[in-house]
Protein backbone atom coordinates (compact mmCIF):
# COMPACT_ATOMS: atom_id res chain seq x y z
CA UNK A 1 0.00 0.00 0.00
CA UNK A 2 1.43 3.31 -1.06
CA UNK A 3 1.41 6.20 1.35
CA UNK A 4 0.05 9.59 0.40
CA UNK A 5 3.57 10.97 0.16
CA UNK A 6 4.63 8.18 -2.19
CA UNK A 7 1.63 8.87 -4.42
CA UNK A 8 2.38 12.60 -4.58
CA UNK A 9 6.04 12.00 -5.38
CA UNK A 10 5.11 9.39 -8.00
CA UNK A 11 2.81 11.85 -9.76
CA UNK A 12 5.43 14.61 -9.62
CA UNK A 13 8.18 12.35 -10.99
CA UNK A 14 5.91 10.94 -13.70
CA UNK A 15 4.96 14.42 -14.92
CA UNK A 16 8.45 15.90 -14.79
CA UNK A 17 10.18 12.88 -16.36
CA UNK A 18 7.65 12.72 -19.20
CA UNK A 19 8.23 16.40 -19.97
CA UNK A 20 11.99 15.87 -19.71
CA UNK A 21 11.97 13.02 -22.23
CA UNK A 22 9.65 14.85 -24.63
CA UNK A 23 11.40 18.22 -24.54
CA UNK A 24 14.99 18.23 -23.35
CA UNK A 25 16.17 14.65 -23.97
CA UNK A 26 14.34 14.10 -27.24
CA UNK A 27 17.41 12.46 -28.84
CA UNK A 28 17.13 9.54 -26.39
CA UNK A 29 13.68 8.62 -27.72
CA UNK A 30 15.00 8.14 -31.28
CA UNK A 31 12.07 10.00 -32.83
CA UNK A 32 9.45 7.81 -31.15
CA UNK A 33 6.59 9.03 -29.00
CA UNK A 34 7.29 7.99 -25.41
CA UNK A 35 4.80 8.26 -22.58
CA UNK A 36 5.23 7.24 -18.98
CA UNK A 37 2.21 5.20 -17.97
CA UNK A 38 3.13 4.38 -14.37
CA UNK A 39 5.65 5.67 -11.85
CA UNK A 40 6.15 3.76 -8.61
CA UNK A 41 8.36 5.05 -5.81
CA UNK A 42 9.91 2.66 -3.29
CA UNK A 43 8.92 3.02 0.35
CA UNK A 44 12.24 4.65 1.29
CA UNK A 45 11.96 7.02 -1.73
CA UNK A 46 15.37 5.93 -3.04
CA UNK A 47 14.20 4.31 -6.28
CA UNK A 48 11.50 5.02 -8.83
CA UNK A 49 10.27 2.55 -11.43
CA UNK A 50 8.95 4.05 -14.65
CA UNK A 51 6.84 2.02 -17.04
CA UNK A 52 7.02 3.52 -20.53
CA UNK A 53 4.90 3.04 -23.60
CA UNK A 54 6.55 3.64 -26.98
CA UNK A 55 4.90 4.38 -30.32
CA UNK A 56 5.73 2.94 -32.85
CA UNK A 57 6.23 -0.34 -31.05
CA UNK A 58 9.04 -1.40 -33.41
CA UNK A 59 11.38 1.03 -31.64
CA UNK A 60 10.51 -0.10 -28.12
CA UNK A 61 13.68 -2.03 -27.33
CA UNK A 62 15.96 0.53 -28.97
CA UNK A 63 14.39 3.39 -27.01
CA UNK A 64 14.62 1.49 -23.72
CA UNK A 65 18.27 0.69 -24.39
CA UNK A 66 19.01 4.31 -25.30
CA UNK A 67 17.38 5.59 -22.10
CA UNK A 68 19.17 3.01 -19.94
CA UNK A 69 22.55 3.90 -21.47
CA UNK A 70 21.97 7.56 -20.58
CA UNK A 71 20.32 7.02 -17.19
CA UNK A 72 22.71 9.47 -15.53
CA UNK A 73 21.47 12.28 -17.83
CA UNK A 74 17.87 11.40 -17.03
CA UNK A 75 18.53 11.42 -13.27
CA UNK A 76 20.36 14.74 -13.54
CA UNK A 77 17.44 16.24 -15.48
CA UNK A 78 14.97 14.97 -12.89
CA UNK A 79 17.13 16.53 -10.18
CA UNK A 80 17.20 19.86 -12.01
CA UNK A 81 13.41 19.89 -12.33
CA UNK A 82 12.49 18.62 -8.84
CA UNK A 83 15.38 20.00 -6.80
CA UNK A 84 13.12 22.33 -4.81
CA UNK A 85 10.58 19.64 -3.92
CA UNK A 86 12.79 16.60 -3.21
CA UNK A 87 15.78 16.34 -0.94
CA UNK A 88 17.17 13.21 -2.61
CA UNK A 89 16.57 12.35 -6.26
CA UNK A 90 15.54 8.69 -6.55
CA UNK A 91 17.40 6.34 -8.89
CA UNK A 92 15.23 5.82 -11.98
CA UNK A 93 14.68 2.36 -13.47
CA UNK A 94 12.79 2.03 -16.75
CA UNK A 95 10.61 -0.87 -17.88
CA UNK A 96 8.41 -1.46 -20.91
CA UNK A 97 4.68 -1.26 -20.25
CA UNK A 98 3.21 -3.98 -22.43
CA UNK A 99 -0.33 -3.76 -21.07
CA UNK A 100 -1.65 -2.29 -24.35
CA UNK A 101 -0.15 -5.16 -26.34
CA UNK A 102 -1.72 -7.59 -23.89
CA UNK A 103 -5.14 -5.91 -24.30
CA UNK A 104 -4.85 -6.03 -28.08
CA UNK A 105 -3.99 -9.73 -27.92
CA UNK A 106 -7.03 -10.47 -25.74
CA UNK A 107 -9.23 -8.39 -28.03
CA UNK A 108 -8.04 -10.39 -31.06
CA UNK A 109 -8.68 -13.66 -29.26
CA UNK A 110 -12.21 -12.59 -28.34
CA UNK A 111 -13.01 -11.64 -31.93
CA UNK A 112 -12.35 -15.19 -33.13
Amino acid sequence: MESTRQKKISRLLQKETAELLQQELRELTLGAMVSITIARVSSDLSQVKFYISVFPTEKTNAVLESINQNIHRVRFGIGQRTGKQLRIVPNPVFFIDDSLDYLENIDELLKK
